[in-house]
């Protein structure tokens, strides 16, 4: 018992979600019992899993998180909104004039483009999320081409064959891509459609950038994208992991926070 009370809160998390992935749900009371700690702390460990998407909330208790599931682009925008616009700030120092950079649909993504809008010059962005498009229209010396294909209300964006096509067709610079979550395979993504315009990005791109924040470190999610060694940059507002760091350094991947 004492030494459950001494876990960390990174540990006392972790030791939820591998409770959770062998009982599949779980009550507040029998995790606190198990770890020896109050009920308001599991209480408040559970509400932050859940607002990093790490779980889903039940009355009482937690289930754990679908692969497949992941909250509308505008809800994740409004969170943890501090870190990412520390990421955002960040990578936007990484770009110069005259610059195309590819940018998909994502809410840290939208963060970047909104940076990007305010302090950037002569740029030329290809990108199939909406909210990102707008975000440069603030801007006159920004062009903007905005992707084709079939609109997803979830994420804002368009996505399917004509997007996969419509890329193909340009050069960029740089990739800027967002991910659901990353492991030590690679960045991955809820809906293999969104992963695959990631893809389609990331090869007509001179370089890779990736962007998330710390949640979404060792988070599995349905489509792994590509391999850590297709990255280039991570830009996150943490250092990872040790298992994920030892990774991503094997992998040659420039991390930034």
């Amino acid at each position: 018992m004492n030494e459950m009370v001494k876990l960390s809160k990174k540990d006392r998390q972790d030791r939820i979600l591998t409770e959770l992935r062998v009982s599949t749900t779980i009550r507040i009371s029998d995790l606190a019992a198990e770890l020896g700690v109050s009920y308001e702390t599991i209480r408040r460990d559970l509400e932050e899993m859940g607002q990093s998407g790490l779980i889903n909330r039940t009355y009482g208790g937690a289930v754990v998180r679908p692969f497949g599931f992941e909250p509308a682009w505008n809800e994740r925008f409004n969170a943890m909104t501090e870190e990412r616009e520390r990421i955002a700030a960040t990578a936007a120092s990484l770009i110069e004039q005259r610059e195309v950079l590819m940018i998909d649909a994502g809410s840290t993504t939208l963060h970047f483009a909104r940076r990007l809008a305010a302090e950037a010059k002569n740029l030329t962005i290809v990108t199939n999320c909406f909210a990102v498009a707008m975000a440069f229209s603030t801007n006159p010396t920004i062009t903007v081409l905005a992707c084709p294909g079939e609109y997803d209300p979830h994420d804002g964006s368009v996505m399917g064959p004509d997007t996969i096509n419509y890329l193909s067709r340009f050069n960029a610079n740089r990739a800027v891509i967002g991910a659901s979550g990353i492991t030590v395979e690679g960045p991955n993504d809820v809906h293999s459609s969104a992963a695959a315009v990631k893809r389609a990005m990331l090869q007509r791109s001179q370089e890779h950038i990736v962007l998330l924040d710390h949640s979404k470190f060792d988070l599995p999610n349905l489509d792994v994208v590509c391999p850590l060694s297709d990255i280039h940059r991570l830009v996150t507002d943490q250092a990872p992991p040790p298992e994920l760091g030892a990774a991503l350094g094997k992998a040659r991947v420039e991390i930034l926070f």
